[in-house]
């Protein structure tokens, strides 16, 4: 199923909102260009789930993990091969949310192929304050 949805950064939080309805535990991919909104996403749903601490791209560090249910991984600079070579997959069964910003179609089809419920969330910039979100559920 694929829905798309148009959202002014300021309403974020409608957004972060769907999204938890839609999928308690899992791994949502985030794909978009660079500033697309992939990280600023995860900040709005970590917010909604309560974290009141910084969430920042895990761009250098992999992965940051927020309390004991919500993980955020960044594979722009290492790649799905080294995700995979450093057993970050295992990680992916965890009970909780794990968003994934640069997954890609071979990492969903990976995911989906072990039972694993998967979501990708593709962000396009439309304007400097609002993005266009295509939510398919895998």
């Amino acid at each position: 199923m694929k829905k798309t949805y148009t959202y002014r950064l300021e309403e974020l939080d409608s957004l972060a909102e769907r999204v938890i309805s839609q999928l308690q535990e899992g791994v949502v991919i985030l794909k978009g260009d660079l500033a697309a909104g992939k990280t600023t996403l995860v900040k709005n749903i970590a917010k909604k789930l309560g974290w009141s601490e910084d969430v920042t791209s895990p761009t250098f560090s992999l992965q940051q993990c927020y309390g004991e249910k919500l993980f955020h991984y960044d594979i722009y600079n290492h790649g799905l091969d080294h995700f995979v070579s450093l057993g970050m997959l295992e990680e992916l069964e965890k009970p909780g949310l794990h968003f994934i910003e640069w997954g890609s179609d071979e990492l969903v089809d990976i995911l989906v192929s072990a039972g694993i419920e998967t979501v990708t969330i593709e962000i396009e910039k439309i304007s400097d304050d609002a993005r266009e979100y295509t939510i398919c559920t895998h």
